[in-house]
């Protein structure tokens, strides 16, 4: 297969935004369609090397023009579905990673053989989006979750952010968040809830004004999705020229039913089947009062572009 890409070939979706805003879903949901192949994070510090051949060091790497040739001849190769089966088979470790191998192989091979359309998941991707616009030739989906929403699950996950991601990006730095640097230096590596509500700062003040250079890019609320899932998919898909079929809406209703859980364990913290207006308001009860004024105190400035008052409450 050639390792060139072609702005002619079916247009690649990037579906990204914040880490646990509900990407996984999103993506998952618009994979239903059989035109579509799901490739997910190839920017994951932790992917695999069968999909994407290059090492990412940084949580939220930043690409732009200044350091694409580190990125792009891969991106090219992936977006052609070229599966680098020997990297991928000198970094197995367990039977889960050969199982993965071959879901991953499976998923190029299908692509490659019917012209599917590249669906890249991938909430490291949010900075680099209108690169990915411009240089890949992307239709871009970026989800938003509440920032009461977002520190909760990060809290009862216990994922820590280590703002070093940042402020080891000089070109990152320099181009978005020189002007931060003091409030990611002081911040208590303890302190989870007032870390996820700064990293929620910086996602979604950079998503405002990239919505306003790229009116093309589609930002989907998580709560939205949740309530009304069938009419907030069918909307999607339109807008992005796929066919909502009957099989997608079944898909979308089951993953959605207020037969799943209303949240989801620990240990399964992709899944996709989870009883989407029961998990609206679970932030209220993990977050204490205290915390949820310490995320909204921190979010100032930037989530009244994205939640109004009431949404608070």
């Amino acid at each position: 297969m050639s390792s060139t890409f072609s702005v002619n070939e079916p247009t690649p979706i990037l579906v990204t935004g914040s880490h646990r805003s509900g990407t996984t879903w999103v993506g998952r949901m618009l994979a239903a369609n059989t035109d579509t192949a799901y490739i997910s994070e190839p920017l994951n510090v932790l992917h695999r090397p069968g999909i994407y051949r290059v090492p990412v060091k940084y949580w939220y790497t930043y690409i732009t023009e200044e350091n694409e040739a580190d990125y792009l001849p891969a991106f090219h190769q992936l977006l052609n579905f070229e599966y680098h089966t020997w990297l991928e088979i000198k970094s197995l470790r367990s039977v889960r990673d050969f199982m993965r191998m071959g879901r991953d192989f499976h998923t190029f091979f299908n692509g490659s053989m019917h012209g599917q359309r590249a669906l890249i998941k991938d909430p490291f991707a949010v900075f680099s989006s209108p690169w990915f616009a411009q240089k890949l030739n992307c239709k871009v989906v970026i989800t938003a979750r509440h920032p009461g929403g977002f520190a909760s699950s990060l809290k009862r996950l216990g994922w820590n952010f280590d703002f070093n991601n940042f402020l080891n990006q000089p070109l990152f730095m320099r181009d978005h968040l020189e002007a931060d640097r003091a409030a990611m230096e002081s911040m208590d590596k303890n302190d989870i809830v007032g870390q996820s509500a700064l990293l929620w700062k910086f996602i979604y003040r950079f998503v405002h004004g990239t919505r306003e250079r790229f009116p093309d890019f589609e930002v989907v609320r998580h709560e939205d999705l949740s309530r009304d899932p069938l009419g907030g998919y069918e909307a999607l898909y339109k807008k992005l020229g796929l066919d909502f079929t009957d099989y997608v809406k079944e898909t979308i209703l089951n993953s959605s039913s207020s037969d799943n859980p209303t949240k989801l364990a620990k240990n399964k913290t992709h899944s996709v089947k989870l009883d989407s207006r029961a998990n609206l308001d679970n932030w209220k009860r993990i977050l204490s009062p205290e915390e949820i004024q310490h995320v909204r105190k921190i979010t100032e400035g930037v989530s009244e572009f994205f939640y109004t008052d009431e949404e608070w409450k």
